[in-house]
């Protein structure tokens, strides 16, 4: 074997071990990726009942219901379309509607959302990434940081 030859199959047994622990990897990850959607993505690419992804957009408006004990109901929304969220457990503090909120649990199919956790927005400026994009590309984002009012009567 010359020379060139062995480097040739050192280097292809290197790039082989890589793929495998690549592949390995990414095989142990598989139950912690979570994917975020937003409401009218969750309509459009029909995502299948019992999938766990994190959902994002805004509180919508008279949507928040309170159930006994520590249950609470409440629709997220881009404008576009809502998806209804239930949710057991103390809600962040700035938690309130027409606030951005990101989601994480289980779609139950037929727009409902069981939720695991709710991550509400901390300041006035502040919304997560993922929603400020969801918003961005529906058209309803505003330089300041804050949401579009609803419709243009919402407009004082």
């Amino acid at each position: 074997m010359t020379r060139k030859q062995r480097r040739l199959v050192l280097i292809a047994a290197a790039g082989a071990v890589l793929f495998f622990a690549a592949g390995l990897v990414l095989f142990a990850m598989r139950d912690t990726i979570v994917f975020f959607y937003g409401p009218t993505e969750i309509t459009e690419k029909g995502v299948a009942p019992g999938t766990r992804m994190r959902l994002g957009g805004l509180v919508e408006a008279g949507s928040v219901q309170r159930g006994p004990g520590q249950r609470v109901s409440f629709a997220v929304t881009d404008s576009t379309s809502s998806v209804r969220v239930t949710y057991d457990g103390l809600l962040p503090d700035l938690f309130r509607e027409g606030q951005g909120v990101v989601t994480e649990g289980v779609f139950e199919g037929a727009g409902r959302f069981k939720a695991d956790s709710v991550l509400a927005k901390h300041d006035e400026t502040y919304m997560p990434r993922e929603v400020a994009d969801a918003l961005k590309k529906q058209g309803h984002w505003q330089p300041d940081g804050s949401a579009a009012p609803a419709s243009p009567a919402a407009k004082p």
